[in-house]
């Protein structure tokens, strides 16, 4: 027998005795299913014993791995009281951006699933560049957005992984010549001044976005607007401009406008999970499985053929495939 054992090795066992399967387990530990089978073995061998019988069809606990588990438990469990006991179990504090936005409320809901004994919290930001100040502060710990629109020096205290491609769209008053259509090409766009969040020093990343996409289409993007603070103002001051606004297919809705996919060809928008490098959190590694698990379920990093991207988002994205 060992003379102590990784509680890595004990993690990885009890993740995958909960699911039962070792591509959602890896997902859920946010480890390559090489690794995290690696990590089984080894432990096997520590201890002497087979944990599971592995078939083409379905993973089962042995008589040892039943007799380990309710022992592994007990061993993280007191690993996640230490933790607590040195200020390590405080709410995770995670910015969703703005209320209402799909695809990070669905990576929290999910994360508080997966680990029912921590906080989560989350708190709204607006924006992934102003996010990134309060993350490197320590007042976030994560939020989600466009890694690449950050500046570098922002990123280089930061890790992100990705989590989804995000077809565009764009908001029109329910008025509009294009409200009728089903979705809504970009040439269609051409004369149009659609609004981007210029002027808002929270989101420039998203502006930097909307420039790229409209670079060469003949798309104006709009002046600088009062910066509208809550759902109503934001809704008030739309209402009075009537400038289209480009957003994201998960967009909440507006009175009195409609929601179109953008086409020919899909914008997306490249949506990162974005945390201070080297923050030690018991709730982070849950945020992140929920994210990867997300991502596999729906594919979510699938692009679409012939969806757009600038060439700089690509390079970070993939760089994590």
């Amino acid at each position: 027998m060992p003379a102590h054992l990784d509680p890595r090795l004990l993690r990885a066992f009890v993740t995958v005795a909960e699911e039962l399967h070792f591509t959602r387990a890896a997902l859920r530990l946010h480890l390559a299913q090489q690794a995290l089978s690696r990590d089984v073995r080894r432990l096997e061998r520590e201890l002497g014993a087979e944990l599971f019988v592995r078939t083409t069809r379905q993973v089962t606990l042995t008589p040892d791995g039943e007799r380990l588990l309710p022992y592994a438990r007990r061993v993280l469990r007191a690993q996640d009281d230490l933790l607590a006991a040195f200020g390590q179990a405080r709410p995770l504090l995670v910015d969703l951006n703005s209320p209402g936005l799909v695809t990070p409320r669905r990576v929290l809901h999910r994360a508080r699933e997966l680990a029912p004994g921590h906080e989560l919290m989350a708190r709204y930001e607006s924006g992934l560049t102003w996010a990134a100040g309060e993350l490197l502060a320590g007042r976030l710990d994560a939020s989600f957005g466009r890694f690449a629109g950050l500046d570098p020096a922002l990123r280089s205290g930061l890790d992100h992984q990705p989590v989804r491609y995000e077809p565009m769209a764009v908001v029109l008053p329910e008025d509009h010549r294009l409200a009728g259509a089903a979705e809504v090409p970009l040439a269609e766009l051409a004369g149009e001044t659609v609004y981007a969040g210029a002027g808002n020093t929270r989101t420039p990343e998203w502006t930097a976005l909307a420039r790229l996409l409209f670079e060469g289409r003949g798309i104006e993007l709009a002046p600088p607007a009062p910066l509208a603070v809550g759902e109503e103002e934001f809704q008030r001051i739309m209402a009075r401009t009537r400038h289209p606004i480009l957003a994201v297919v998960g967009f909440p809705a507006l009175p009195s406008t409609v929601l179109r996919p953008l086409v020919d060809p899909v914008p997306l928008s490249p949506v990162s999970l974005v945390w201070r490098r080297g923050l030690a959190h018991p709730a982070l590694g849950a945020l992140r499985g929920a994210a990867a698990r997300l991502a596999a379920e729906e594919g979510w990093l699938r692009r679409p053929s012939g969806g757009w991207i600038p060439a700089a988002d690509h390079v970070l994205m993939a760089s994590h495939d």
